[in-house]
């Protein structure tokens, strides 16, 4: 392993896609322990309903900071590879990058791909750990600094921080808080694992958890066999996506911010497997947003 005197000046690739990494590549970037010399990311995709080709959040971070962008289809080509070498780097940084990287792409920087997690692991390994921290109802989570494997959250990690998670979070909000805290723990952690200071420690794979990847149709639930708690917690770990959706007065609509309670006038509540919710705003199929009070008076009318 090379070894370095106390002014060496540690050069980075990363690779991010979502609006979680961006924090901590502003920071890495501003960092005068670090250079970013290449940001990785996903590929331009096609948004919204007239599907316009947007980049992801990390590609215009990277671009606003002037560092070269590399976007591969797929890290497994072995074209991203190539491209990818011609990079020189001491060691690389991922967070919310959405693609497996195959050992041949660790081997450019052994034991140097360092992973940020939004979970304490080994809890929640996997794509959607804030969502399942409050779908689960969880008080606490964090983010935990790691060693990348081939295996999914698998290797060692460095170090943890934690965060309660309030009553009022939703995944956005979330993932908001988590990004932050990823962002000013990680790059010390980085610079004192890379100086030799720090120790990986292995995982307890035997209490691992997983947490599977989201899909649109997770969202659409039957209250009645759901808790009110149960279901009150999921409007708010399916916000931004895949979102709560139910059946109600024969038409979809989408659950967009809830409250467990009790029936009273003027409120839209729904009856669950045990007890009630109260929907305080909706998206009824194809139409704005709109308070539950609104809804029911559209009912009456």
């Amino acid at each position: 392993m090379r070894t370095f005197n106390a002014y060496h000046m540690y050069t980075l690739a990363f690779f991010g896609t979502s609006s979680f990494a961006v924090p901590l590549l502003q920071r890495l970037a501003a960092d005068a322990r670090f250079q970013v010399v290449v940001v990785g990311t996903q590929p331009d995709r096609p948004v919204g309903r007239k599907h316009l080709l947007t980049p992801p959040p990390v590609k215009e971070t990277a671009l606003a900071l002037g560092l070269p962008v590399f976007q591969p289809e797929r890290m497994r080509s072995p074209e991203a590879l190539e491209a990818l070498r011609a990079y020189s780097f001491d060691a690389a940084v991922v967070a919310s990058y959405g693609q497996i990287l195959p050992q041949a792409v660790l081997d450019l920087a052994p034991q140097r791909w360092i992973n940020l997690h939004g979970s304490i692991l080994p809890r929640y390994r996997g794509a959607s750990p804030i969502t399942e921290a409050i779908k689960q109802g969880d008080d606490v989570t964090g983010i935990t600094v790691m060693i990348m494997d081939t295996l999914m959250d698998h290797g060692p990690t460095l170090s943890t921080a934690t965060t309660p998670i309030l009553p009022t979070d939703t995944t956005e909000t979330l993932s908001a808080t988590l990004a932050q805290l990823g962002a000013e723990h990680l790059p010390t952690t980085l610079f004192e694992y890379l100086e030799g200071r720090l120790t990986p420690q292995e995982q307890n794979h035997a209490a691992a958890t997983p947490c599977a990847l989201l899909r649109k149709d997770d969202g659409a639930i039957d209250p009645t066999t759901m808790e009110a708690v149960a279901l009150e917690r999921l409007v708010r770990a399916y916000t931004p996506w895949p979102r709560v959706s139910i059946q109600l007065a024969g038409q979809r609509v989408q659950l967009l911010r809830a409250h467990v309670g009790s029936e009273a006038p003027g409120a839209l509540s729904i009856n669950c497997k045990t007890g009630t919710l109260i929907i305080d705003e909706l998206r009824p199929e194809g139409k704005a947003a709109m308070s539950g009070e609104a809804f029911l008076r559209g009912r009456r009318s």
